[in-house]
């Protein structure tokens, strides 16, 4: 864990980059498998290495969102906007996620669509209402345990919660087809 921590310490952007892609991209092959009942990518070889890339700048983004909403959530106690209960502890955790997940979660979802349509050529912004709906069910309590660690493990496990939750949907999708 040392290890893992002074890499993150000493690269954050180029950590936060790698584990994003890896882990985001492999929670869409899991997604695509468990829909399939078998090993399936979720496009070509050559639109999953750039779902990989798209998963990088994702973990970028991500890695500066967590900063700025830190700094956002920090501005409303100084100014008394947030009770002060919520400064520290499993109140400032849950506190930070809500913020983020309301109002950063959205456009990073919308942004992560956009790459989405750039790489498979496709239009539009279906399933998007369902995704927005994980910020409520899943990305606030999961990002309130993130916001709970040390921040060097943080963003790693923001990359597990994309791991997982490919896991969950495609559990549930192969659910509806069944």
């Amino acid at each position: 864990m040392n290890a893992y921590r002074l890499w993150v310490q000493a690269h954050p952007f180029l950590s936060a980059a790698l584990q994003f892609g890896l882990l985001g991209t492999l929670g869409e092959v899991v997604a695509a498998s468990l829909r399939a009942r078998r090993f399936s990518l979720p496009c070509t070889v050559l639109e999953l290495l750039a779902k990989v890339f798209a998963w990088a700048l994702l973990g970028l983004v991500i890695k500066a969102g967590f900063v700025g909403m830190k700094g956002f959530t920090r501005a409303l106690l100084e100014h008394h906007i947030l009770p002060a209960f919520l400064a520290t502890g499993l109140g400032w955790a849950f506190a930070l996620s809500t913020l983020t997940n309301v109002f950063f979660g959205p456009q990073m979802m919308l942004f992560h669509r956009l790459e989405d349509n750039l790489i498979l050529r496709r239009r539009g912004f279906d399933g998007m209402a369902p995704a927005i709906k994980t910020l409520i069910w899943f990305w606030i309590p999961a990002h309130t345990l993130t916001f709970s660690l040390p921040v060097d493990f943080q963003v790693g496990l923001a990359a597990l919660w994309s791991l997982a939750l490919g896991l969950i949907l495609g559990l549930a999708s192969g659910r509806k087809n069944a």
